[in-house]
Formats: structure tokens, sequence, C-alpha cells
């Protein structure tokens, strides 16, 4: 018999991962009324911007004033105490904006670093070698918490690169090590390009947890682009996790290289032809499936699907999300 956790802890990022792929900028007060209605939605944990160069990513120019406005929110004043906001800081000079904002009361309350199993990946998302930024996380992972900010260690391309093909699961689970034994606080493991089938997801978080067990430092990111998300948090939750991250919609990938009239830097070329196809695993639909299956969220399911819709409006296209169209299934007669 298939055994799941009874209790799942839920991210969403759909305000940074999901914003970053957009090819128009996101209104500060679209982001804003997102995070607030999130919180409300009864989110703990979201991921709201990245503090690195803006040039190069223009839809989080915006960040210091986005987290100023979050942190004077009075809609959301109560809750702020019990949620963790996240911002990316690949490299030196944005963690260094974060401990100077932490410093000022409003940064964030973690911090996200990223290494990438693939050394081609590494380098495109980071800019030097995977040594070089060992050497770099092992100082500055210390000094957020002299600043108290918690640290996220990315690792990525667990399941295959779309630069070099297929990768090591074992190297993963190495990587995982060594960024706690350096400090880091929890680990995101991430299927960035949505190379990883259910069987090898079972595998690797099988594998994880008999070294690592304490399910509390693992956290689940999948993306879609071969539509396996949702069967892929089936595997991770068989597998025992019980942390996940997700978006609203399903939207999200690999940081625009096209911002609204203009091309800019992002990560470089697209990894598909098609960046539509790009995608992390819809929130609402991740909820509603947990919740059907008695699996506890702490998520008040109607006002997340709400939510969703009005997301569609502010994007202008429909997204990925079933849930907001077909809902949860009904628990009475329709009548119909």
């Amino acid at each position: 018999m298939l055994t799941y956790p009874r209790k799942v802890v839920l991210g969403d990022i759909t305000v940074r991962d999901g914003f970053q792929h957009e090819e128009k900028t996101i209104s500060t007060r679209a982001k804003l009324w997102c995070v607030e209605q999130l919180i409300l939605a009864g989110f703990r944990r979201l991921e709201v911007t990245n503090l690195g160069n803006p040039a190069g990513m223009p839809q989080f120019a915006d960040a210091e004033e986005l987290l100023r406005a979050v942190r004077g929110s009075k809609l959301i004043r109560d809750r702020l105490a019990q949620v963790e906001l996240t911002a990316v800081t690949i490299r030196e000079k944005a963690a260094e904006r974060a401990f100077e904002a932490r410093q000022q009361g409003w940064g964030p309350d973690r911090i996200l670093f990223m290494v990438s199993t693939s050394e081609s990946h590494h380098r495109r998302n980071t800019g030097i070698t995977r040594e070089a930024y060992w050497k770099m996380c092992e100082r500055y992972i210390r000094m957020a918490h002299e600043n108290g900010i918690k640290v996220c260690g990315t690792v990525s391309t667990i399941w295959g690169c779309p630069i070099e093909g297929p990768t090591e699961l074992g190297s993963a689970v190495e990587f995982t090590k060594r960024f706690l034994d350096i400090g880091a606080d929890d680990i995101e493991h991430a299927d960035h390009d949505g190379s990883a089938p259910p069987n090898k997801v079972f595998e690797y978080y099988s594998m994880l947890l008999d070294q690592i067990p304490d399910p509390n430092l693992h956290i689940a990111h999948f993306h879609v682009t071969r539509g396996w998300g949702l069967a892929n948090v089936l595997a991770a939750l068989q597998a025992g996790v019980t942390h996940f991250e997700s978006t609203l919609g399903g939207i999200g990938g690999q940081p625009a290289n096209f911002v609204d009239d203009c091309p800019v830097a992002g990560t470089g070329r697209y990894y598909y032809a098609d960046p539509n196809i790009v995608g992390l695993v819809a929130t609402e639909d991740m909820v509603v499936m947990m919740d059907e299956m008695g699996i506890e969220t702490g998520i008040d399911v109607e006002k997340l699907l709400e939510i969703g819709r009005v997301l569609e409006r502010i994007l202008g296209r429909r997204l990925r999300s079933e849930a907001i169209r077909s809902g949860p299934i009904p628990k009475e007669p329709t009548g119909r």
C-alpha cells in the first residue's frame, strides 16, 4: 500500500521564478498584490524577487521597492512575522544588497545560492567555475547568518542538463551534503528544465532521504516542460518529501532574454526553441490534488483558485492550471 505524508509545507515562488520568464514588465503593484493574497491564502514561504543586476533581468529592477512595500503592507501586517520571504542572490553583490536591506529592516529572511551538477549550466547561471563558487558560498553563507538571514542552497540539473545532457544522481546528493556542511539551512532540489521522469524522482529522493533523512532540509522543485510535473510531485510524496515549491498557473522558467520592447541578457539563449513550453508545477493544481488526497496544506483552496484567475488577467493569457477551471471535486450532488 502506498503511503504519503499527512502534512506538507508549500512555498509559492510565482513573484520570482514565475515572473522572471515573462517578456513584459509586471508592475510592482501587481507583484505586491500577489504576495499579499498568497499570504492571506495561507502561504508562509514566498520567493519574491532577485537581487542580482537588473541590467540582465529588468523584471527585478523594483526589488528594493517591492521588499519595502511588502514589509510596509497594512493588509498582511499581522501575518508577516510567520512568513519567510526569500530573495535570489546568485553572486556576491546581490547577497550584499540583501545584507544591507536586512540591516535597514526590510530585507529578505532567506537568500538563495545555486550550484549545478553540470559545469556548463553552472557557468551559464553564475559566470564562474563551480569550485570558485563553492569558496564564495562558504564565505557568504557565514555572512548571511551574521546578518540574521537563512540560506537555501539550490542543487540543479539533478536529472539532466539542457546543455550537456544526462547527469549523475549521486552527484546531487554529494552537492547537497557539501552545501549543508558549509552551513546552508535547507536545500532546493531542482529539476530546472523538466528532465526528471517520475521513476528517477522516486529513486533520487529515496536515495537522498536514506542518507540525509530530515525531510525539513529538502524542497522539491519541478518544471513541466514535458508535462510530468504533478507525476513528479506524487513520486516525491511517495519517497517521503514534505516540502514543495510551485508557481501560480505553472508560469516561470529561464529568465527572459527579451522584455517589453528590448533584448536583454537574461541567462543567454533560451534552452528550447519554443519559450512557451517551459514552466513549473501549477500551485493551484498541486494544492487541489493534495487536498483531494487528504494531505494537509494549510492553504485556502477557494481563495487560491481565485488568485489564479486574477493572475490570468494580470498576464493577459490563459495559464496552465486546470483547477482554476474545473475546481475541486464536488463533495455534494451538484444537481446538474
